[in-house]
């Protein structure tokens, strides 16, 4: 009889409508809970309650919709892979944003990186035109991937390592298991041999 009177003034109300949605509405840490528990439902749940924000947020930080939306799928997909380690107290906006905010970032700082090994691969005396740099990005970075493919693997996971994930000499020594000096040397003797796979490219790319 309560809850037939409720939904009567509801109805009439819609203020108190919304506000007895909300007080039905399962709490974060509860869902958080049934994901964890492996109720997938509860997790789309969560999905639901956060992607429209989220996605805007990451919109206005890359103004392109479509990768945002990217970045926000992997957000979720990360939030879901590491759910056994986070404790769920009424921080889980904040840490699904914080999450979006870092994939974000290290993607920039990967392309900053590709960016920095096709200076240092491009010849010092050509190239093509800056105008049409732009539009062989793609194709640049195909071939470049191609090329360290193509490398001896003590080679390519050492500059691989370096120039594109970032790591220090110590922490890819320790990886690889040999000395730093070793480290550099393979990044040098790597980059030597990448610039002379890709010396046709930037020739034709020029020419």
């Amino acid at each position: 009889m309560l809850r037939e009177k409720q939904e009567l003034k509801a109805a009439r109300f819609p203020v108190l409508s919304q506000m007895l949605e909300r007080q039905n509405q399962s709490s974060d840490s509860e869902l958080f809970a049934r994901a964890r528990s492996g109720q997938t439902a509860a997790f789309a749940e969560i999905i639901d309650r956060y992607k429209d924000s989220l996605v805007g947020y990451l919109v206005r930080l890359v103004g392109n919709r479509e990768r945002a939306e990217d970045i926000a799928q992997d957000a979720f997909l990360r939030l879901y892979q590491h759910s056994g380690s986070y404790e769920e107290r009424g921080q889980l906006k904040a840490y699904l944003f914080r999450i979006a905010t870092n994939q974000l970032r290290s993607e920039e700082r990967r392309a900053h990186r590709w960016d920095r090994i096709r200076r240092l691969l491009q010849p010092r005396n050509g190239g093509p035109p800056a105008q049409e740099q732009a539009l062989l990005q793609d194709e640049l970075k195909r071939e470049l991937l191609k090329a360290i493919a193509a490398l001896p693997l003590r080679y390519r996971a050492a500059l691989v390592l370096h120039e594109i994930e970032g790591w220090s000499y110590r922490n890819i020594s320790e990886t690889l298991d040999c000395n730093e000096g070793t480290v550099k040397s393979r990044i040098y003797r790597g980059r030597s041999l990448l610039k002379r796979s890709l010396a046709p490219y930037w020739q034709g790319a020029s020419g």
